[in-house]
């Protein structure tokens, strides 16, 4: 990838950010994957992706968060250790319901230990029975004195049973979205368990049991009953970034095709010679191309202040699908070699199937893009 490809307007500044991060997860962060056990928080990892600095830039002030940076910082590492991209992306979901409406002591007391990686935070929405339709939360929150209980079942739960603090939703009345409530929770909380889950690609995903716990009042995200609005404005800023991600991917592959195909011979000649591969590489570098556009266009819409729904859905739309056809093409030109476990684009593979269901299906995408449509 050359400065060529990101869009003419983006400042030089930021063009150096990306190629800066990019470096710095491959010579500095790679090295550390092996540290963490598959499925479970590298902390080691984490603490890194602190102490470089790179965990800060999510949360910069109280009142600003740049989707431009988060893009350049999620494509930057994804194009070189996929596992940094994931560990700082939950970690950055995970704190940010707390930085938008957490109150001045939460704050205080979470987001300096995130931020340096010291503490690993968790984004916990979902549910055995409320993916994609999270209006349907059926984890109970039930009023006592001082604060809630609650009970029930999380899944899919980034960085869970092992993060340190969880930005988690529940249901504190009925009507649908509009009986959530968003709620600080302490991953020491009496009353909290939970397990990891085997996935395809061995990221820390897990499950979480409340059994009753308590929560106190002032661990409230904004206000009662209004906390789907702040998992929804979580996750419009994230949505983008997704598709940064993505596209840091699917760069990555395309590079790694377009050298295997300039060294590997056929037939007497480089695979590059043939037709059919020079086609799916040119293929592949005009998606990259567009999709990075749809992304950092997404990214400028929500900075601008702008409404970036139907945007962001289309960057998230756009990039994963490409990312997936990209890497899918990468590796049917490298043959058998790209299939053996370790080769970075078997790794790819696995890793680029969860992006096109994770913060909204591809479905889910069409049908807001749709909507938009009719606004």
């Amino acid at each position: 990838m050359g400065h060529e490809d990101l869009p003419r307007w983006m400042p030089e500044d930021a063009r150096a950010k990306l190629f800066a991060t990019r470096q710095l997860a491959g010579e500095e962060l790679v090295s550390l994957e092996l540290k963490g056990q598959p499925g479970r928080v590298n902390r080691p990892l984490i603490k890194a992706l602190g102490g470089f600095g790179l965990l800060g830039q999510i949360f910069p002030s109280e009142t600003s968060v740049s989707a431009l940076t988060l893009c350049l910082l999620r494509e930057g590492l994804a194009g070189a250790s996929t596992d940094a991209e994931t560990a700082f992306a939950l970690q950055g979901l995970g704190a940010y319901p707390i930085a938008l409406a957490g109150s001045a002591e939460l704050k205080a007391r979470w987001i300096p230990k995130v931020t340096s990686g010291e503490a690993v935070a968790g984004f916990a929405l979902t549910e055995p029975k409320a993916g994609t339709d999270a209006g349907a939360l059926s984890l109970s929150a039930e009023k006592v004195d001082g604060g809630y209980r609650l009970s029930g079942e999380k899944k899919w739960i980034s960085n869970a049973p092992d993060a340190d603090v969880y930005s988690i939703f529940a249901r504190t009345s009925e009507g649908g979205a509009r009986g959530v409530t968003g709620f600080v929770l302490p991953g020491d909380t009496q009353g909290l368990s939970g397990e990891p889950l085997e996935l395809l690609s061995p990221h820390a995903i897990g499950t979480l049991e409340l059994d009753g716990a308590f929560v106190p009042d002032d661990h409230i995200l904004g206000e009662v009953d209004h906390g789907f609005s702040v998992a929804m404005q979580t996750l419009d800023l994230f949505r983008s970034s997704v598709g940064a991600a993505a596209v840091g991917m699917a760069q990555l592959a395309l590079d790694t095709a377009v050298d295997h195909a300039g060294e590997r011979e056929s037939f007497g000649k480089p695979l590059r010679d043939f037709q059919a591969v020079s086609h799916q590489l040119a293929e592949a570098a005009a998606r990259v191309k567009a999709a990075r556009l749809l992304v950092y266009d997404a990214a400028a819409t929500y900075d601008a202040g702008d409404r970036v729904t139907k945007a962001a859905a289309i960057a998230k739309l756009y990039a994963t699908e490409t990312a997936q056809w990209v890497i899918d093409a990468a590796l049917q030109i490298h043959g058998a070699a790209g299939l053996e476990r370790g080769h970075v684009l078997e790794h790819l593979y696995r890793d680029v199937r969860a992006t096109r269901i994770y913060e909204g299906t591809s479905e889910i995408q069409r049908e807001i893009i749709a909507r938009e449509l009719y606004r």
